[in-house]
This record gives C-alpha cells, sequence and structure tokens, in this order.
C-alpha cells in the first residue's frame, strides 16, 4: 500500500486524497445573508447531520487552499446567525455547480445561477424554491480549525424549521428515496446520481445479539465464494439453525440435485453448495442461505 505521511503533503495534495477518498458526501447548499442584506448561495460538500434532538446539521467553509482568503458564507454567518440549507437534487445540480463561482460580494448567486427566491418563514436568508428539501437554520457556534491554507470553519446549525416538497413522499408521508433524486459530491469534478438502479438496502443489525462472523463453522468462513458482504449477513442471525431445519433443507429439489451429483466429491459440493446459497443470500432470503452452507 501506499503510505503518506500528511505533514509531507501540500495543501492540494492533501485535499485530492482526502476528497477522492472520502466519498460521496452530500451537499449543504446554504444560503446566508450579511448585515447590510446581501444575500450569498454557496454549496460545501464538507457536510452532514450530527444530531437529531436538537436537530443539528454541521458543514465547513474552509479557507482557500489557494490564497487562504475565507468565504463570504462564513463571514455572513457570523454577521446573521442563520442560514437555509437546501438539498440539492439532479434537477439542479449544474445550476448548483454555476452559484460556487466567486462571485464579489454582494452579487446574488440566486440570480446568477437562475434559482428562484422563496421568502423564509422564522431566518432572514431566502430558500431554493427548486431545493427538494429546505432547512430553516440558526447558527448556534462556529468553530475555526486553524488559520492554514484549507482549514475548515465548523458550522454549528441548528435545523428550526424543515420544508419538503410533497411530491417526492412516498403513500406513509415518508420521503421516498427512489423520488428524491439527490446526488452527492466526489474528488474533483466527479460527482454521483442516487437512483432507483443503484439502490439498496443492508438489514440493520438485529436488536438481539446476531452470531456473529466467528461462530460460522471454518469452511464457511474460508469460502471461496461467499464474500464478506455474505458472510456479514450469514453472522446477522440470532442462532444457528437447528439439525432438523438443516436436514429438510436438503429435499429442497435444487439442493438435492447438488447433494446427488457431489457423492464422493466434497470439494465440488462445498463449491456448489456455497454458490446455490449466495444466489439466496442475493434474493435475501438469509436464514435459507445459512441452512445450506451448513449441510
Amino acid at each position: 500500500m501506499l503510505t503518506l505521511k500528511t505533514e509531507d503533503l501540500s495543501a492540494v495534495q492533501l485535499q485530492d486524497y482526502l476528497q477522492y477518498a472520502i466519498a460521496p458526501r452530500p451537499i449543504c447548499f446554504a444560503s446566508t445573508i450579511d448585515s447590510d442584506g446581501n444575500i450569498n448561495l454557496s454549496p460545501f460538500s464538507f457536510f452532514n447531520m450530527f444530531s437529531t434532538k436538537p436537530p443539528i446539521c454541521i458543514f465547513s467553509p474552509a479557507r482557500r487552499v489557494r490564497d487562504n482568503t475565507t468565504k463570504h458564507t462564513l463571514e455572513n454567518v457570523l454577521q446573521v446567525k442563520e442560514c437555509v440549507i437546501n438539498i440539492v437534487n439532479y434537477d439542479m445540480v449544474q445550476q448548483m455547480s454555476l452559484a460556487s463561482t466567486e462571485y464579489a460580494k454582494g452579487v446574488n448567486e440566486f440570480e446568477k445561477a437562475g434559482f428562484t427566491m422563496l421568502p423564509s418563514d422564522l431566518v432572514k436568508p431566502p430558500r431554493v424554491a427548486e431545493a427538494p428539501v429546505q432547512f430553516e437554520c440558526v447558527i448556534n457556534q462556529v468553530i475555526p480549525l486553524g488559520e492554514n491554507h484549507g482549514a475548515g470553519n465548523l458550522i454549528l446549525a441548528e435545523v428550526k424549521l424543515i420544508h419538503i416538497n410533497e411530491d417526492i413522499l412516498d403513500a406513509t408521508g415518508k420521503i421516498d428515496q427512489k423520488k428524491i433524486d439527490l446526488v452527492a459530491r466526489l474528488g474533483g469534478d466527479w460527482y454521483c446520481r442516487v437512483t432507483a438502479e443503484n439502490l439498496f438496502k443492508v438489514a440493520k443489525p438485529l436488536a438481539k445479539l446476531g452470531i456473529g462472523v466467528d461462530s460460522l463453522p471454518q469452511s464457511v468462513r474460508l469460502s471461496k465464494v461467499l464474500t464478506g458482504n455474505d458472510l456479514g449477513m450469514l453472522g446477522n442471525v440470532e442462532h444457528l439453525p437447528a439439525d432438523e431445519e438443516i436436514d429438510l433443507v436438503s429435499q429442497l429439489p435444487e439442493v438435492k440435485e447438488v447433494l446427488d451429483a457431489t457423492i464422493g466429491d466434497a470439494y465440488t459440493r462445498e463449491r456448489e453448495l456455497h454458490d446455490l446459497a449466495k444466489l439466496q443470500l442475493q434474493k435475501g432470503n438469509v436464514e435459507l442461505a445459512l441452512k445450506i452452507v451448513l449441510l
């Protein structure tokens, strides 16, 4: 592996390695206002949620790597401790990118990027009408992380109001991940799009303790067919099945076919059973897959 000491890297080199590796990152499209009423709109990918109650988001306008200057967003929230975090989806990503242009102070990026200013209910900065979700926030704290080129400034924003476009809700009133069409930031000019085709679910660990991968037989842990992801699914069951349950699986037609065809060939039998189990895991049939590998 390539091993690098961060102290030996320039700010530009560090930025490249970090932003390409720590990705995808959600985008905070922040609208702010200064004490003179000048509106600013700018995206930041150093952003996430860090608390639910109170609802706290943190984003970080870093000092510019090029010349160590600070950004208008940071200057604004130090004057007027409010902002709106507008969530970015695919339909607005090009306009969002245009808004990141370093226009002079006083230039309204809403107008430059062609966005619609929507008055907020509680805070002074306007919302982006095109954003599928908008968070009206007050600024609780600003934490500078240094004075070097690229040093961040953590803005702790407490969400006070949430506005959601009803078109992205499902039948239960929750946000539908397939409808919101989110985008995220990668390194350099790269982004990614969250579409239905690349969405997948990972079952949360059991409320009760899963048995863990270490409880699986060695032949399963060292399988040439099953991946680490497969083993993680098998280890997320509450207990190993009883012998009687395993025996019943041997009567399934596809399992019986493998058992009959591999009499006296333990290597091929194990591999083909693991292939069958892998197919079941892909279908979400974890308990059946576990019984098959335990035959």
